[in-house]
Protein backbone atom coordinates (compact mmCIF):
# COMPACT_ATOMS: atom_id res chain seq x y z
CA UNK A 1 0.00 0.00 0.00
CA UNK A 2 1.22 3.50 -0.82
CA UNK A 3 2.07 5.54 2.24
CA UNK A 4 3.21 9.08 3.00
CA UNK A 5 6.74 7.80 2.51
CA UNK A 6 5.90 7.07 -1.13
CA UNK A 7 3.63 10.05 -1.81
CA UNK A 8 4.94 13.04 0.10
CA UNK A 9 2.14 15.55 -0.56
CA UNK A 10 -1.49 14.89 0.45
CA UNK A 11 -2.79 15.99 -2.97
CA UNK A 12 -0.99 13.08 -4.60
CA UNK A 13 -3.32 10.51 -3.00
CA UNK A 14 -6.24 12.01 -4.93
CA UNK A 15 -4.44 11.13 -8.18
CA UNK A 16 -4.33 7.38 -7.48
CA UNK A 17 -6.25 5.44 -10.14
CA UNK A 18 -6.38 1.91 -11.46
CA UNK A 19 -4.07 0.81 -14.26
CA UNK A 20 -7.10 0.57 -16.57
CA UNK A 21 -8.07 4.17 -15.83
CA UNK A 22 -4.52 5.35 -16.48
CA UNK A 23 -4.34 3.38 -19.74
CA UNK A 24 -7.51 5.15 -20.91
CA UNK A 25 -5.49 8.40 -21.01
CA UNK A 26 -3.43 6.95 -23.88
CA UNK A 27 -5.02 7.53 -27.27
CA UNK A 28 -4.52 6.07 -30.71
CA UNK A 29 -1.50 7.57 -32.50
CA UNK A 30 0.06 9.04 -29.37
CA UNK A 31 3.80 9.02 -28.69
CA UNK A 32 4.42 7.40 -25.32
CA UNK A 33 7.75 7.58 -23.52
CA UNK A 34 8.56 5.08 -20.80
CA UNK A 35 11.15 5.11 -18.05
CA UNK A 36 13.80 2.49 -17.50
CA UNK A 37 16.78 1.03 -19.25
CA UNK A 38 16.92 -2.64 -20.20
CA UNK A 39 14.49 -4.51 -17.93
CA UNK A 40 15.30 -2.07 -15.11
CA UNK A 41 13.04 0.60 -13.63
CA UNK A 42 10.36 0.37 -16.31
CA UNK A 43 6.56 0.69 -15.77
CA UNK A 44 4.51 -2.50 -15.96
CA UNK A 45 0.85 -2.17 -15.00
CA UNK A 46 -0.32 0.58 -17.36
CA UNK A 47 1.24 -1.15 -20.38
CA UNK A 48 -0.44 -4.42 -19.42
CA UNK A 49 -3.78 -2.65 -19.02
CA UNK A 50 -3.41 -1.04 -22.45
CA UNK A 51 -2.55 -4.42 -23.98
CA UNK A 52 -5.68 -5.95 -22.44
CA UNK A 53 -7.83 -3.13 -23.79
CA UNK A 54 -6.44 -3.51 -27.31
CA UNK A 55 -6.91 -7.28 -27.15
CA UNK A 56 -10.54 -6.64 -26.19
CA UNK A 57 -11.10 -4.52 -29.28
CA UNK A 58 -9.94 -1.00 -28.46
CA UNK A 59 -8.18 0.73 -31.37
CA UNK A 60 -4.85 2.07 -30.13
CA UNK A 61 -1.44 1.95 -31.78
CA UNK A 62 1.26 4.04 -30.16
CA UNK A 63 4.77 5.23 -30.92
CA UNK A 64 6.95 3.85 -28.14
CA UNK A 65 10.07 5.66 -26.91
CA UNK A 66 12.37 4.58 -24.09
CA UNK A 67 15.99 4.55 -22.97
CA UNK A 68 16.76 1.08 -24.27
CA UNK A 69 14.85 -2.19 -24.30
CA UNK A 70 12.45 -2.61 -21.42
CA UNK A 71 10.56 -5.53 -19.95
CA UNK A 72 8.10 -7.94 -21.57
CA UNK A 73 5.09 -6.19 -20.02
CA UNK A 74 5.78 -3.42 -22.56
CA UNK A 75 7.81 -4.89 -25.41
CA UNK A 76 6.15 -8.29 -25.67
CA UNK A 77 2.58 -7.74 -24.50
CA UNK A 78 1.95 -4.54 -26.48
CA UNK A 79 3.64 -5.90 -29.61
CA UNK A 80 1.70 -9.16 -29.42
CA UNK A 81 -1.64 -7.32 -29.76
CA UNK A 82 -0.40 -4.94 -32.46
CA UNK A 83 -0.42 -1.89 -30.19
CA UNK A 84 2.96 -0.49 -31.30
CA UNK A 85 3.27 1.43 -34.58
CA UNK A 86 6.79 2.82 -34.15
CA UNK A 87 9.69 2.05 -31.82
CA UNK A 88 12.86 3.95 -30.90
CA UNK A 89 15.74 4.03 -30.04
CA UNK A 90 16.51 0.40 -29.08
CA UNK A 91 14.96 -3.02 -28.69
CA UNK A 92 16.30 -6.46 -27.73
CA UNK A 93 15.67 -9.73 -29.53
CA UNK A 94 14.47 -11.48 -26.37
CA UNK A 95 11.02 -9.98 -27.02
CA UNK A 96 9.83 -12.28 -29.81
CA UNK A 97 6.63 -10.50 -30.85
CA UNK A 98 8.46 -7.21 -31.29
CA UNK A 99 11.33 -8.85 -33.17
CA UNK A 100 8.90 -10.50 -35.59
CA UNK A 101 6.91 -7.28 -36.09
CA UNK A 102 10.03 -5.18 -36.69
CA UNK A 103 11.42 -7.60 -39.24
CA UNK A 104 8.08 -7.90 -41.02
CA UNK A 105 7.77 -4.10 -41.18
CA UNK A 106 4.63 -3.99 -39.03
CA UNK A 107 6.52 -1.98 -36.40
CA UNK A 108 8.61 0.82 -37.89
CA UNK A 109 11.79 0.80 -35.87
CA UNK A 110 14.37 3.60 -35.77
CA UNK A 111 17.74 2.43 -34.47
CA UNK A 112 19.78 5.25 -32.92
CA UNK A 113 22.97 5.79 -30.97
CA UNK A 114 21.64 6.05 -27.44
CA UNK A 115 23.49 9.27 -26.63
CA UNK A 116 21.67 10.99 -29.52
CA UNK A 117 18.06 10.26 -28.63
CA UNK A 118 17.41 12.64 -25.72
CA UNK A 119 18.81 15.62 -27.58
CA UNK A 120 16.80 14.77 -30.71
CA UNK A 121 13.68 14.82 -28.51
CA UNK A 122 14.80 18.13 -27.05
CA UNK A 123 15.45 19.65 -30.48
CA UNK A 124 11.96 18.64 -31.66
CA UNK A 125 13.32 16.46 -34.46
CA UNK A 126 11.00 13.55 -33.63
CA UNK A 127 7.78 15.31 -32.68
CA UNK A 128 6.03 15.80 -29.33
CA UNK A 129 5.79 13.43 -26.37
CA UNK A 130 2.10 12.97 -25.51
CA UNK A 131 2.48 10.82 -22.41
CA UNK A 132 5.39 9.76 -20.21
CA UNK A 133 4.87 6.68 -18.03
CA UNK A 134 7.46 6.62 -15.26
CA UNK A 135 8.14 4.02 -12.62
CA UNK A 136 9.24 5.70 -9.39
CA UNK A 137 9.89 4.61 -5.83
CA UNK A 138 8.42 7.85 -4.46
CA UNK A 139 7.10 11.30 -5.39
CA UNK A 140 8.39 14.28 -3.41
CA UNK A 141 6.31 17.01 -1.79
CA UNK A 142 6.98 19.22 -4.82
CA UNK A 143 5.96 16.52 -7.30
CA UNK A 144 9.43 15.47 -8.37
CA UNK A 145 10.20 11.80 -9.04
CA UNK A 146 12.49 9.47 -7.14
CA UNK A 147 13.53 6.92 -9.75
CA UNK A 148 14.34 3.25 -9.34
CA UNK A 149 17.37 1.43 -10.74
CA UNK A 150 16.96 2.62 -14.34
CA UNK A 151 17.24 6.25 -15.48
CA UNK A 152 17.54 6.02 -19.27
CA UNK A 153 15.92 8.98 -21.03
CA UNK A 154 13.35 9.61 -18.28
CA UNK A 155 14.33 13.24 -17.46
CA UNK A 156 13.95 14.38 -21.08
CA UNK A 157 10.76 12.41 -21.64
CA UNK A 158 9.18 13.94 -18.52
CA UNK A 159 10.35 17.42 -19.46
CA UNK A 160 8.60 17.22 -22.84
CA UNK A 161 5.53 15.13 -21.97
CA UNK A 162 2.07 16.70 -22.10
CA UNK A 163 0.95 14.29 -19.36
CA UNK A 164 2.87 12.17 -16.86
CA UNK A 165 1.59 8.89 -15.43
CA UNK A 166 3.57 7.63 -12.43
CA UNK A 167 3.69 4.00 -11.35
CA UNK A 168 4.94 3.95 -7.77
CA UNK A 169 6.50 0.54 -7.27
CA UNK A 170 6.66 -0.66 -3.68
CA UNK A 171 8.81 -3.63 -4.74
CA UNK A 172 11.73 -1.27 -5.37
CA UNK A 173 13.81 -0.36 -2.29
CA UNK A 174 13.32 3.17 -0.97
CA UNK A 175 17.07 3.16 -0.27
CA UNK A 176 17.56 3.89 -3.98
CA UNK A 177 16.78 7.52 -3.20
CA UNK A 178 19.90 9.66 -3.39
CA UNK A 179 21.76 7.44 -5.87
CA UNK A 180 20.71 9.49 -8.88
CA UNK A 181 22.45 12.49 -10.41
CA UNK A 182 19.89 14.06 -12.75
CA UNK A 183 21.29 16.70 -15.08
CA UNK A 184 19.58 17.97 -18.24
CA UNK A 185 21.80 19.61 -20.85
CA UNK A 186 20.78 23.03 -22.14
CA UNK A 187 20.35 23.42 -25.88
CA UNK A 188 23.09 24.88 -28.10
CA UNK A 189 24.46 27.51 -28.45
CA UNK A 190 24.41 28.08 -24.68
CA UNK A 191 25.74 24.64 -23.84
CA UNK A 192 28.81 24.54 -21.59
CA UNK A 193 31.15 21.71 -20.69
CA UNK A 194 29.78 18.80 -18.65
CA UNK A 195 31.75 19.16 -15.40
CA UNK A 196 32.42 15.50 -14.73
CA UNK A 197 36.12 14.98 -14.05
CA UNK A 198 35.92 11.83 -11.95
CA UNK A 199 33.63 8.80 -12.04
CA UNK A 200 31.54 9.78 -9.01
CA UNK A 201 31.35 13.53 -9.64
CA UNK A 202 27.79 14.81 -9.19
CA UNK A 203 26.57 17.73 -11.28
CA UNK A 204 22.78 17.62 -10.89
CA UNK A 205 20.13 16.70 -8.34
CA UNK A 206 18.64 13.48 -6.95
CA UNK A 207 15.16 13.83 -8.54
CA UNK A 208 13.55 14.13 -11.96
CA UNK A 209 11.82 17.50 -12.12
CA UNK A 210 8.11 17.12 -12.81
CA UNK A 211 5.75 19.10 -10.57
CA UNK A 212 2.47 18.25 -8.86
CA UNK A 213 0.31 19.77 -11.59
CA UNK A 214 1.82 17.73 -14.42
CA UNK A 215 1.08 14.34 -12.86
CA UNK A 216 -2.14 13.11 -14.48
CA UNK A 217 -2.39 9.80 -12.63
CA UNK A 218 -0.64 7.59 -10.09
CA UNK A 219 -0.85 3.80 -10.23
CA UNK A 220 0.32 1.57 -7.40
CA UNK A 221 2.57 -1.32 -8.43
CA UNK A 222 4.41 -4.09 -6.68
CA UNK A 223 5.69 -5.93 -9.77
CA UNK A 224 9.44 -6.60 -9.77
CA UNK A 225 11.57 -6.05 -12.86
CA UNK A 226 11.80 -9.13 -15.08
CA UNK A 227 15.52 -9.73 -14.68
CA UNK A 228 17.06 -13.13 -14.22
CA UNK A 229 20.41 -14.00 -12.69
CA UNK A 230 23.05 -14.35 -15.37
CA UNK A 231 24.65 -17.75 -15.84
CA UNK A 232 28.19 -18.04 -14.43
CA UNK A 233 30.93 -17.69 -17.07
CA UNK A 234 31.73 -20.78 -19.12
CA UNK A 235 35.18 -21.87 -20.31
CA UNK A 236 35.04 -19.71 -23.46
CA UNK A 237 34.03 -16.65 -21.45
CA UNK A 238 36.86 -17.25 -18.99
CA UNK A 239 39.39 -17.60 -21.82
CA UNK A 240 38.23 -14.35 -23.41
CA UNK A 241 38.47 -12.61 -20.03
CA UNK A 242 41.97 -13.98 -19.43
CA UNK A 243 43.15 -12.82 -22.85
CA UNK A 244 41.75 -9.34 -22.25
CA UNK A 245 43.31 -9.05 -18.79
CA UNK A 246 46.70 -10.14 -20.14
CA UNK A 247 46.43 -7.51 -22.86
CA UNK A 248 45.51 -4.72 -20.43
CA UNK A 249 48.40 -5.70 -18.12
CA UNK A 250 50.74 -5.65 -21.12
CA UNK A 251 49.52 -2.16 -22.05
CA UNK A 252 50.25 -0.98 -18.52
CA UNK A 253 53.78 -2.37 -18.66
CA UNK A 254 54.35 -0.54 -21.94
CA UNK A 255 53.11 2.69 -20.36
CA UNK A 256 50.12 3.02 -22.68
CA UNK A 257 47.62 2.68 -19.82
CA UNK A 258 48.28 4.40 -16.47
CA UNK A 259 49.17 2.28 -13.47
CA UNK A 260 45.87 3.37 -11.96
CA UNK A 261 43.57 1.68 -14.49
CA UNK A 262 41.39 3.98 -16.56
CA UNK A 263 37.59 3.71 -16.17
CA UNK A 264 36.02 0.72 -17.90
CA UNK A 265 32.81 0.49 -19.91
CA UNK A 266 31.11 -2.80 -20.64
CA UNK A 267 28.24 -3.77 -22.89
CA UNK A 268 25.57 -6.27 -21.88
CA UNK A 269 25.31 -10.04 -22.17
CA UNK A 270 27.04 -13.20 -21.02
CA UNK A 271 30.42 -12.44 -22.61
CA UNK A 272 30.48 -8.94 -21.12
CA UNK A 273 29.56 -10.33 -17.72
CA UNK A 274 32.27 -13.01 -18.02
CA UNK A 275 34.87 -10.38 -18.85
CA UNK A 276 33.88 -8.33 -15.80
CA UNK A 277 33.82 -11.40 -13.58
CA UNK A 278 37.36 -12.19 -14.74
CA UNK A 279 38.57 -8.96 -13.18
CA UNK A 280 38.07 -10.51 -9.73
CA UNK A 281 41.23 -12.60 -10.18
CA UNK A 282 43.14 -9.88 -12.02
CA UNK A 283 45.99 -7.79 -10.57
CA UNK A 284 43.95 -4.61 -11.02
CA UNK A 285 42.74 -2.77 -7.93
CA UNK A 286 40.60 0.30 -7.18
CA UNK A 287 38.79 -0.03 -10.48
CA UNK A 288 36.30 2.52 -11.79
CA UNK A 289 33.50 1.99 -14.29
CA UNK A 290 31.93 4.69 -16.43
CA UNK A 291 29.29 2.79 -18.36
CA UNK A 292 25.62 2.72 -19.27
CA UNK A 293 24.41 -0.55 -17.75
CA UNK A 294 25.93 -2.13 -14.64
CA UNK A 295 25.47 -5.91 -14.68
CA UNK A 296 25.61 -8.55 -11.97
CA UNK A 297 29.41 -8.89 -11.97
CA UNK A 298 29.81 -5.21 -11.07
CA UNK A 299 28.05 -5.76 -7.74
CA UNK A 300 30.23 -8.76 -6.92
CA UNK A 301 33.33 -6.70 -7.71
CA UNK A 302 32.13 -3.83 -5.51
CA UNK A 303 31.52 -6.25 -2.65
CA UNK A 304 35.00 -7.74 -3.19
CA UNK A 305 36.58 -4.28 -3.10
CA UNK A 306 37.81 -4.47 -6.70
CA UNK A 307 35.49 -1.76 -8.01
CA UNK A 308 35.34 1.34 -5.83
CA UNK A 309 33.33 3.63 -8.11
CA UNK A 310 30.77 2.92 -10.84
CA UNK A 311 28.67 5.33 -12.89
CA UNK A 312 25.88 4.24 -15.22
CA UNK A 313 22.36 5.03 -16.31
CA UNK A 314 20.98 1.81 -14.80
CA UNK A 315 21.80 -1.39 -13.01
CA UNK A 316 20.03 -4.66 -13.62
CA UNK A 317 18.20 -5.65 -10.43
CA UNK A 318 18.37 -9.43 -10.82
CA UNK A 319 17.41 -11.41 -7.72
CA UNK A 320 21.09 -11.77 -6.81
CA UNK A 321 21.79 -8.07 -7.23
CA UNK A 322 18.73 -7.04 -5.20
CA UNK A 323 19.80 -9.39 -2.42
CA UNK A 324 23.25 -7.78 -2.35
CA UNK A 325 21.74 -4.28 -2.39
CA UNK A 326 19.26 -4.95 0.42
CA UNK A 327 22.00 -6.57 2.52
CA UNK A 328 24.23 -3.49 2.44
CA UNK A 329 22.63 -0.53 0.65
CA UNK A 330 25.18 1.86 2.13
CA UNK A 331 28.03 0.11 0.33
CA UNK A 332 26.39 0.50 -3.06
CA UNK A 333 25.13 4.02 -2.39
CA UNK A 334 28.76 5.05 -1.77
CA UNK A 335 30.06 3.28 -4.87
CA UNK A 336 27.32 3.96 -7.44
CA UNK A 337 25.81 6.94 -9.20
CA UNK A 338 22.99 6.71 -11.76
CA UNK A 339 22.77 9.35 -14.51
CA UNK A 340 20.60 10.16 -17.53
CA UNK A 341 21.57 8.24 -20.64
CA UNK A 342 22.75 11.26 -22.60
CA UNK A 343 25.25 11.99 -19.80
CA UNK A 344 26.43 8.42 -19.18
CA UNK A 345 27.06 8.01 -22.92
CA UNK A 346 28.18 11.52 -23.79
CA UNK A 347 31.27 11.64 -26.05
CA UNK A 348 32.74 14.58 -24.13
CA UNK A 349 32.81 12.74 -20.81
CA UNK A 350 33.94 9.44 -22.33
CA UNK A 351 36.94 11.17 -23.91
CA UNK A 352 37.78 13.31 -20.87
CA UNK A 353 37.85 10.35 -18.49
CA UNK A 354 39.71 8.11 -20.96
CA UNK A 355 37.18 5.29 -20.83
CA UNK A 356 38.31 1.86 -22.04
CA UNK A 357 35.36 0.55 -24.07
CA UNK A 358 34.49 -3.17 -24.07
CA UNK A 359 31.66 -4.32 -26.36
CA UNK A 360 30.50 -7.51 -28.06
CA UNK A 361 29.38 -7.65 -31.72
CA UNK A 362 27.44 -10.33 -33.58
CA UNK A 363 30.31 -10.61 -36.04
CA UNK A 364 33.41 -8.72 -37.18
CA UNK A 365 35.41 -8.88 -40.36
CA UNK A 366 39.06 -9.30 -41.21
CA UNK A 367 39.49 -5.58 -41.87
CA UNK A 368 38.10 -4.44 -38.52
CA UNK A 369 34.45 -3.60 -39.17
CA UNK A 370 31.81 -4.90 -36.76
CA UNK A 371 28.12 -5.76 -36.99
CA UNK A 372 26.21 -5.42 -33.72
CA UNK A 373 22.64 -5.47 -34.97
CA UNK A 374 21.66 -7.50 -38.06
CA UNK A 375 21.67 -11.21 -38.86
CA UNK A 376 22.78 -11.75 -42.45
CA UNK A 377 22.53 -8.01 -43.04
CA UNK A 378 18.72 -7.91 -43.05
CA UNK A 379 17.08 -9.20 -39.87
CA UNK A 380 17.33 -6.91 -36.85
CA UNK A 381 18.55 -8.85 -33.83
CA UNK A 382 18.89 -5.92 -31.44
CA UNK A 383 19.66 -2.23 -31.67
CA UNK A 384 23.12 -0.68 -31.73
CA UNK A 385 22.59 0.64 -28.22
CA UNK A 386 25.43 2.62 -26.69
CA UNK A 387 28.29 0.65 -28.21
CA UNK A 388 28.86 3.28 -30.89
CA UNK A 389 28.98 6.07 -28.32
CA UNK A 390 31.85 4.36 -26.54
CA UNK A 391 33.63 2.78 -29.51
CA UNK A 392 33.91 6.09 -31.34
CA UNK A 393 35.14 8.00 -28.29
CA UNK A 394 36.96 5.57 -25.99
CA UNK A 395 40.61 5.88 -25.01
CA UNK A 396 40.99 2.25 -26.05
CA UNK A 397 38.23 0.45 -27.95
CA UNK A 398 37.98 -3.32 -27.67
CA UNK A 399 35.57 -5.86 -29.14
CA UNK A 400 35.28 -9.16 -27.26
CA UNK A 401 33.45 -12.13 -28.77
CA UNK A 402 33.50 -15.86 -29.17
CA UNK A 403 35.16 -16.83 -32.44
CA UNK A 404 32.21 -19.03 -33.46
CA UNK A 405 28.50 -19.49 -32.80
CA UNK A 406 26.09 -22.41 -32.95
CA UNK A 407 28.65 -24.90 -31.61
CA UNK A 408 31.16 -23.96 -34.27
CA UNK A 409 28.75 -23.97 -37.22
CA UNK A 410 29.06 -20.19 -37.70
CA UNK A 411 32.22 -18.11 -37.79
CA UNK A 412 31.93 -14.72 -36.11
CA UNK A 413 35.03 -13.63 -38.03
CA UNK A 414 34.05 -13.07 -41.67
CA UNK A 415 35.55 -11.55 -44.86
CA UNK A 416 33.01 -8.70 -44.89
CA UNK A 417 30.35 -7.97 -42.28
CA UNK A 418 26.83 -8.31 -43.62
CA UNK A 419 25.88 -5.02 -41.92
CA UNK A 420 28.32 -2.42 -40.61
CA UNK A 421 27.63 -0.62 -37.34
CA UNK A 422 31.24 0.12 -36.35
CA UNK A 423 33.87 0.88 -38.93
CA UNK A 424 37.58 0.09 -39.06
CA UNK A 425 38.19 3.68 -37.95
CA UNK A 426 36.73 3.04 -34.48
CA UNK A 427 37.91 -0.42 -33.40
CA UNK A 428 41.44 -0.85 -32.05
CA UNK A 429 41.53 -4.34 -30.54
CA UNK A 430 39.65 -7.62 -31.01
CA UNK A 431 39.66 -10.41 -28.42
CA UNK A 432 38.33 -13.96 -28.72
CA UNK A 433 39.08 -17.14 -26.82
CA UNK A 434 41.99 -17.71 -29.24
CA UNK A 435 43.85 -14.48 -28.64
CA UNK A 436 44.16 -10.74 -29.15
CA UNK A 437 44.39 -8.82 -32.42
CA UNK A 438 45.80 -5.34 -31.84
CA UNK A 439 45.17 -3.53 -35.12
CA UNK A 440 46.21 -0.02 -34.10
CA UNK A 441 48.26 1.63 -36.81
CA UNK A 442 47.92 -1.25 -39.28
CA UNK A 443 46.85 -1.10 -42.91
CA UNK A 444 43.83 -3.17 -44.03
CA UNK A 445 46.02 -5.95 -45.47
CA UNK A 446 47.98 -6.14 -42.23
CA UNK A 447 44.82 -6.10 -40.13
CA UNK A 448 43.38 -9.04 -42.07
CA UNK A 449 46.28 -11.33 -41.26
CA UNK A 450 46.51 -10.27 -37.61
CA UNK A 451 42.79 -10.81 -37.03
CA UNK A 452 42.74 -14.19 -38.78
CA UNK A 453 45.85 -15.44 -36.97
CA UNK A 454 44.84 -14.29 -33.51
CA UNK A 455 41.04 -14.27 -33.35
CA UNK A 456 39.53 -16.65 -35.92
CA UNK A 457 38.71 -20.24 -34.99
CA UNK A 458 41.32 -22.65 -36.44
CA UNK A 459 38.65 -24.35 -38.56
CA UNK A 460 37.98 -21.07 -40.37
CA UNK A 461 41.48 -19.65 -40.73
CA UNK A 462 42.13 -21.54 -43.96
CA UNK A 463 39.02 -20.28 -45.79
CA UNK A 464 39.61 -16.74 -44.53
CA UNK A 465 43.24 -16.69 -45.66
CA UNK A 466 42.21 -18.18 -48.97
CA UNK A 467 39.73 -15.33 -49.38
CA UNK A 468 42.36 -12.67 -48.57
CA UNK A 469 44.91 -14.04 -51.01
CA UNK A 470 42.37 -14.29 -53.81
CA UNK A 471 41.01 -10.80 -53.13
CA UNK A 472 44.50 -9.31 -53.15
CA UNK A 473 44.96 -10.47 -56.70
CA UNK A 474 42.41 -7.85 -57.70
CA UNK A 475 44.34 -5.12 -55.90
CA UNK A 476 42.93 -2.28 -53.85
CA UNK A 477 43.65 -0.69 -50.50
CA UNK A 478 41.03 -2.93 -48.88
CA UNK A 479 40.96 -5.97 -51.17
CA UNK A 480 37.56 -7.59 -51.60
CA UNK A 481 35.89 -10.04 -53.91
CA UNK A 482 32.22 -9.27 -53.30
CA UNK A 483 30.98 -12.51 -54.81
CA UNK A 484 33.26 -14.55 -52.59
CA UNK A 485 32.51 -12.41 -49.51
CA UNK A 486 28.80 -13.17 -49.83
CA UNK A 487 29.57 -16.78 -50.73
CA UNK A 488 31.42 -17.14 -47.40
CA UNK A 489 28.32 -15.96 -45.52
CA UNK A 490 26.10 -18.25 -47.56
CA UNK A 491 28.34 -21.28 -47.13
CA UNK A 492 29.46 -20.93 -43.52
CA UNK A 493 27.11 -18.49 -41.83
CA UNK A 494 23.71 -19.18 -43.35
CA UNK A 495 23.75 -22.96 -43.73
CA UNK A 496 26.25 -23.65 -40.98
CA UNK A 497 28.04 -26.15 -43.23
CA UNK A 498 31.79 -25.88 -42.86
CA UNK A 499 34.31 -26.79 -45.52
CA UNK A 500 35.06 -30.08 -43.80
CA UNK A 501 31.37 -30.99 -43.78
CA UNK A 502 30.82 -30.37 -40.07
CA UNK A 503 28.05 -28.25 -38.70
CA UNK A 504 24.32 -28.13 -39.03
CA UNK A 505 21.44 -25.77 -39.64
CA UNK A 506 22.12 -22.24 -38.47
CA UNK A 507 19.47 -19.64 -39.20
CA UNK A 508 20.74 -16.92 -36.82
Amino acid sequence: MLTAEHLRHPALFAKIVTADQAAALIGDGMTVGVSGFTPSGYPKKVAQALARAVAAGRKCRINLWSGASVGPEIEEELAAVGAIARRAPYYAASNKSMRVAINSGDIRYTDLHLSHFAQQIDYGFLGPVDVAIVEAVAVTATGDLVLGPGVGNTPMLVQHAAQVIVEVNTAQPLELEGMHDIFVLPRPPRRREIPIYDTLDRIGGPYVACGLGRIAAIVESDVPDKVRNLEPPDDLGRKIAANLIDFLAHEQKRGRIPTAMLPLQSGVGSIANAVLAGLAASPFENLHMYSEILQDAVFALIEAGKITAASGCAFTPSPGVLERFRRDPGLYRRALVLRPLDISNHPEVIRRLGVIALNTPLEFDIYGHANSTHVMGTHMMNGIGGSGDYMRNGYLTIFTAESVARNGAISRVVPMVSHCDHTEHDAMVFVTEHGVADVRGLSPRERARVIIANCAHPDYRGPLLEYVRAAEQGGGHTPHDLNQAFAFHDRYNRTGTMKNGKGGPANG
